[in-house]
């Protein structure tokens, strides 16, 4: 198990890290969720043992890691760009821990088609890395950072440099690899589809602090505070009547503070069946290909975002009554202002 206890890394006077606790439970997943600058990869890079800690600790089963080298700590990094060998095939990209670790040819071969088989390449062995395609590289890198059977796997934004369809199916896949692997990882990312996909617990992190820390779903379900509820892809921190307004539409005691998701406000005809609680007028419309997107403002509420019902694309100006979903409402704890 990976325990760290106030660590704190500096760079001059500021503390990019600052007093971070954290623990990852042997054969879970650890996702650092927060924004470019929040520190996260700093704290990767401390726990690797790539950072020199300013204060605190960084532990395995107990044992303090201050004097062992990276090296010699038993974990594997692997990141954004996955750092291939050009010149080698796959099989010997991936079996490139496996010689260093004295494993026979015979043996080698066999635990290489086997991680090739495990992270959905088996085939590709004799292919060169620039043959590839992107996720095909990222699942490489991941084979052969698996070979090295690390105690701990640190991930470094490593699906960041895909495109956005590539990285939802590929994160389906690291999660089902490091637990049919049964591995411990820890992986640093700012894509909140991402870490909610791959890990079973979160630690947002913000001005080089954890502000928040729980399973995917407490975090998601009940965010901290106002920036925290933002950060996570909430659409808006509604506050005092607007709150109330929203609440009581859902069915919902009253709160200060709610955080809204996008999806929680379905906009009708003001006629739909099934439709009510909230009026509003629309004022802009965005439509994609999976949903129509409104701005309306709400009467006694102000500015909000909604979804369009699937087949009708309304157009500013046109009145609209609002459904509201309360599955997809926060409240907030007192205090949370946006």
């Amino acid at each position: 198990m990976l325990t760290v206890e106030g660590l704190t890394v500096t760079f001059g006077h500021h503390a990019a890290v600052d007093d971070v606790d954290l623990h990852v439970d042997d054969g879970h997943v650890l996702a650092v969720l927060g924004p470019s600058g929040s520190g996260k990869s700093s704290l990767l890079r401390a726990i690797a043992g790539l950072e020199p800690l300013h204060a605190g600790a960084v532990r395995w089963d107990g044992e303090d890691l201050a004097n062992v080298p990276t090296h010699r700590r038993g974990f594997a990094l692997m990141f954004q760009d996955g750092q291939l060998f050009d010149h080698l095939t796959v099989a010997r990209n991936v079996g490139y821990a496996l010689r260093l670790r004295g494993v026979g040819r015979a043996a080698a071969r066999s635990q290489v088609d086997e991680l090739l088989d495990l992270v959905g390449l088996g085939g590709y062995a004799a292919r060169m890395p620039r043959t590839l395609s992107g996720g095909e590289r990222q699942r490489v890198a991941l084979a052969r950072s698996l070979a090295a059977e690390p105690r701990l796997l640190l991930l470094d934004e490593p699906l960041s440099a895909l495109d956005a369809e590539l990285r939802v199916r590929l994160a389906a896949d690291l999660r089902r690899i490091l637990r049919e692997a049964g591995t411990t990882a820890l992986l640093v990312t700012h894509d909140q589809e991402e870490a909610f996909a791959i890990a079973d617990r979160l630690a947002v992190m913000r001005d080089g602090a954890v502000v928040q820390e729980g399973s995917a779903e407490e975090v998601w379900a009940r965010p901290i505070d106002a920036a925290t509820a933002l950060f996570l892809g909430y659409a808006r921190v509604l506050t005092g009547r607007a709150a109330e307004l929203v609440l009581a539409a859902a069915g919902r005691p009253a709160a200060p503070a709610i955080a809204v998701r996008r999806s929680a406000l379905a906009a009708r005809r003001p006629d739909a069946s099934g439709a009510g609680g909230l009026t509003a007028v629309v004022r802009a419309v965005r439509a994609t290909p999976d949903e129509v997107r409104l701005v309306v403002d709400v009467d006694g509420i102000g500015e909000a975002d909604a979804v369009g019902a699937p087949g009708w694309l309304p157009v500013p100006g046109d009145p609209v009554a609002l459904r509201v979903d309360p599955a997809r409402l926060a409240v907030l704890p007192p205090g949370s202002n946006p």
